[in-house]
């Protein structure tokens, strides 16, 4: 698939790496990648184990490239460490002192940025509602459900007021109403004039936050551009979608009627849908979700199964 790129000179792009690679022993995780990324919202879609993680990982110093070099807002981090502070991150993996509250946790994480303890914990309060997580602030973390977590992880993120936030895979398993919320929040972070790069494996989600994209596997940038580019492609490969709902038979009865669902099976408490038109199911499911009418919906997966034969497909080309 041909690349169409717009030029990012390095005065203006917010993450320059040139011939970038990663190497774990004999294992590849990014191989020769060279992009400028744009200000703005920039969306990494690849399937697991693309390099995506490793990519995020690189950009936000916790990883030292093997070869070639990467520059966030025009600095090296390993060589300006001050410059931590003007970078969130929001990982896809879970590291938590699960005695602690969500407000004890992101106000001890604040400190760190050298804020008093009044000061922390006013900062930690502000990002706890901008996530939807007041509710539970006083709760501890480790009676959070999945989607919780992923939002207390995202208030760390952005508690400091960073310039850019990079985040990995942030709305796994959150619930339809919740990941419009979030969703919501990332892009209206773009507008207050901050820059977002943000991964999944699901291209409805990259779609919903930015047409701008980078297309990732085997830890090479495959095509980059706008996302519209490869819609039709992806979108003639099913979709299959895992969801956890209270009353999966009603919900199933409801999306029967949905001309582009091909196929449905239950599995241990969740409803496994197949679809050919994920935009319009992605909506009416969480119109579903709002109205109550099916029941609770819990939390909405997508595996990644159907993304990889269509880059494989990509690949070929």
């Amino acid at each position: 698939m041909a690349n169409d790129t717009v030029l990012v000179s390095p005065a203006t792009a917010i993450v320059q790496a040139d011939h970038l690679s990663k190497w774990y022993g004999q294992v590849s995780g990014l191989n020769d990648v060279t992009v400028a990324i744009p200000p703005g919202i920039t969306g990494l879609l690849g399937p697991n184990g693309a390099g995506k993680s490793t990519f995020m990982k690189l950009m936000t110093g916790q990883l030292k490239p093997s070869q070639g070099s990467i520059r966030v807002l025009g600095t090296s981090l390993w060589d300006t460490p001050e410059a931590f502070a003007r970078i969130g991150f929001c990982p896809e993996q879970d590291a938590f002192y699960d005695r602690m509250t969500g407000l004890e946790w992101v106000t001890a994480l604040v400190r760190l940025n050298g804020l008093g303890d009044a000061e922390s914990r006013d900062a930690a309060h502000r990002a706890i509602e901008m996530v939807d997580l007041a509710a539970a602030a006083g709760k501890k973390i480790g009676a959070y459900s999945k989607g919780m977590r992923q939002r207390i992880k995202l208030a760390q993120a952005l508690v400091h007021d960073p310039e850019v936030l990079i985040l990995d895979e942030p709305l796994t398993g959150m619930d339809p109403l919740q990941r419009r919320k979030t969703i919501r929040l990332v892009k209206d972070w773009a507008r207050r004039g901050r820059h977002v790069i943000v991964s999944s494996h699901i291209l409805h989600e990259i779609e919903a936050m930015t047409s701008n994209i980078l297309l990732i596997t085997n830890g090479r940038i495959l095509a980059e551009g706008n996302v519209h580019q490869i819609r039709d492609l992806i979108d003639t490969h099913p979709h299959t979608v895992h969801i956890r709902a209270s009353n999966p038979r009603a919900l199933a009865e409801h999306l029967l009627k949905d001309e582009g669902v091909t196929k449905l099976s239950f599995e241990d408490g969740a409803l496994v849908v197949e679809t050919r038109q994920p935009d319009a199911f992605y909506q009416r499911l969480t119109d579903l979700a709002a109205s109550g009418e099916a029941g609770a919906i819990a939390e909405v997966t997508s595996p990644d199964d159907n993304l990889q034969a269509v880059f494989k497909y990509l690949v070929r080309q």
